[in-house]
């Protein structure tokens, strides 16, 4: 019997189809979508707009307004807080050296910078590098001045205060003396609350006004909530929202680190003043000036 022995040609072409069919419908469905250049091409670009559309749903419709805030500060899109017209700064050596020239003529929100409160020392040896000339220039340029203490929880309250009357001596006109605590350490809520009260009652022993207490708005509820620190004026952080969220009585809000103001290369903290001119002079040491002719007690 002559058996007839297939071609090569007919086998290759076997197995082609073989092959083929074991693939089916997917191997169809991919010659379809991406059978040449143009049709990958074509899917590359509409994979970028769907991406393009996702990111901008996720931005603007599904993280916090707080993130969203502070995403566009960083393009200097910053939102003010409505309904207040005393506008400040504060500042460090980590702002360089300043124009006060330029910061006195400066506009935020198309208001005019009025006070500025500038860091002065920290725990019980630490003496900002820039904090005896802006304390000098803020004055010569008719700002309303301020200095703060940034408070280190490894140092008994007293000796911090010593350090900060040493350093630091306030006139007739500025600002109360202000405390910075943002950081608890090892300490309980109850031995920094003690070190902390240590600290004010010092430090208004010898100005005869009560200081002002600088805190986040979580750090202020955690730790700063008793009845002890109700008669002290507080100066509270809380960015990127359109309303301070700390429910009981503040004076300052620092509503954000990302501001720009003349005279001031980079970023720089902005702040509000919860009340008037007026009432922002009568907290100054000494009751500050009378109010001009047409000043009256509550005007914005």
């Amino acid at each position: 019997m002559t058996t007839t022995r297939p071609s090569r040609k007919k086998t290759a072409s076997a197995r082609r189809k073989k092959k083929t069919k074991g693939k089916g419908w997917l191997a169809r469905v991919r010659h379809l979508l991406f059978g040449s250049r143009y049709k990958q091409m074509f899917w590359v670009a509409a994979g970028c707009i769907i991406l393009f559309y996702v990111f901008l749903f996720y931005t603007f419709l599904i993280i916090p307004s707080s993130v969203r805030s502070r995403w566009l500060a960083l393009y200097g899109d910053i939102s003010y807080p409505a309904g207040y017209s005393i506008h400040g700064i504060d500042v460090s050596h980590h702002q360089g050296r300043i124009d006060w020239r330029r910061v006195a003529e400066a506009k935020v929100n198309d208001e005019p910078v009025v006070f500025v409160i500038i860091k002065a020392t920290e725990g019980k040896s630490l003496l900002d590098e820039n904090f005896n000339d802006n304390f000098y220039q803020a004055r010569e340029y008719g700002l309303v001045r301020g200095a703060y203490h940034y408070f280190s929880p490894t140092v008994k309250g007293s000796t911090q205060a010593q350090y900060y009357l040493h350093q630091v001596h306030l006139d007739e006109g500025d600002l109360p003396p202000v405390l910075d605590v943002e950081e608890r350490g090892h300490l309980t809520r109850e031995q920094l609350q003690h070190e902390v009260l240590e600290w004010l009652r010092m430090v208004e022993e010898c100005y005869n006004v009560p200081p002002i207490i600088y805190t986040g708005l979580k750090f202020k509820e955690a730790n700063l909530s008793t009845p002890d620190f109700d008669r002290y004026p507080f100066w509270i952080a809380h960015y990127y929202v359109k309303e301070v969220g700390y429910k009981g009585e503040w004076r300052f809000w620092q509503h954000t680190d990302l501001g720009q103001v003349d005279g001031i290369r980079g970023p720089v903290d902005l702040n509000i003043y919860n009340g008037s001119m007026y009432d922002l002079r009568h907290l100054t040491i000494g009751k500050g000036e009378e109010p001009q002719e047409n000043e009256e007690p509550g005007d914005m």
